[in-house]
């Protein structure tokens, strides 16, 4: 890389779910490092999430935030579930930009409900888009790495991904499978110039919380509760007194572990959880 202030020029950053929230957030940061970016998402709601998912003017808008920031931006919706899709998407990226050299497998749900009453559906969903879609991510990136020689992989975890919620039991199981995952494609890897590693944030302020459908989850006890009604159920996760962190936060971590100061990292799970890390066993 190069050791200007934009040292990520000339590398393609590829990002999943990348319309708003976190995607938008590592978009725009790897953007202003000098990256030019390749962005997909499905830009529909899924039913069983109880909130509405990112919009093609989402996408429009992340876009011209990256254009801003004086790079090209290739973006398509497409949706993570379906390999065939994601090697199109990532196939029409190299086709595009020359390469793909970095991979953030960002696209998540949560669907909230008892095991009891828990459903098929909301199952599938969210294991399809955050643990299938990890994959299909990485499948579709990897020979392209493979064949430039260097690359780095980026798993979206979750501090529930080291720990559990019993109100989120798909999107529980998906994020402890997104760090084994990582892991196991760090190891196949391992002899090679291609990096592989998890991120594990803790409550972060993007529309996967801050909705409507999971401040009622929180405060069941109001008619329409408020950000500012759940703010002390969310600090209840963390250790430092804050209840959510900013996408940014989360970016800031990304960049390092792309950079060449993040080179011998690999099979790492970063854990950014306010100090909720403090209480895992390992």
């Amino acid at each position: 890389m190069s050791t200007s202030t934009r040292p990520l020029e000339g590398k393609v950053a590829v990002i999943t779910g990348g319309a708003r929230g976190q995607g938008r957030s590592h978009a725009v940061t790897l953007a202003k490092l000098g990256a030019n970016i390749a962005l997909c998402d499905l830009c529909d709601d899924v039913a069983t999430t109880g909130y509405p998912g990112a919009s093609r003017a989402d996408m429009a808008e992340t876009i011209a935030l990256i254009e801003g920031e004086g790079q090209k931006c290739f973006a398509s919706v497409a949706d993570v579930r379906d390999l065939d899709q994601m090697i199109s998407f990532v196939d029409e990226t190299v086709e595009t930009f020359g390469s793909a050299d970095i991979m953030i497998a960002n696209a998540g749900i949560v669907s909230q409900g008892f095991i009891a009453e828990f459903t098929a559906e909301q199952w599938n969903d969210v294991i399809d888009i955050n643990l299938t879609g990890v994959f299909n991510a990485i499948r579709a990136v990897t020979p392209h790495m493979v064949e430039s020689g260097w690359g780095r992989i980026i798993g979206i975890s979750s501090m529930i991904g080291r720990t559990a919620n019993g109100g989120i039991p798909a999107y529980t199981a998906s994020k402890w499978g997104v760090i084994g995952l990582c892991k196991s494609v760090a190891l196949a890897l391992a002899n090679t110039d291609i990096t592989v590693n998890a991120i594990a944030p803790g409550n972060v302020a993007t529309p996967m919380i801050h909705n409507d459908e999971v401040y009622k989850v929180m405060r069941p006890d109001l008619a329409h509760p408020t950000m500012e009604d759940v703010a002390s159920v969310f600090m209840s996760g963390h250790e430092q007194k804050l209840p959510w962190m900013e996408p940014q936060e989360i970016s800031d971590v990304v960049a390092f572990i792309v950079s060449d100061a993040g080179r011998h990292f690999t099979g790492t799970v970063f854990d950014i959880s306010a100090g909720a890390s403090a209480k895992f066993s390992a």
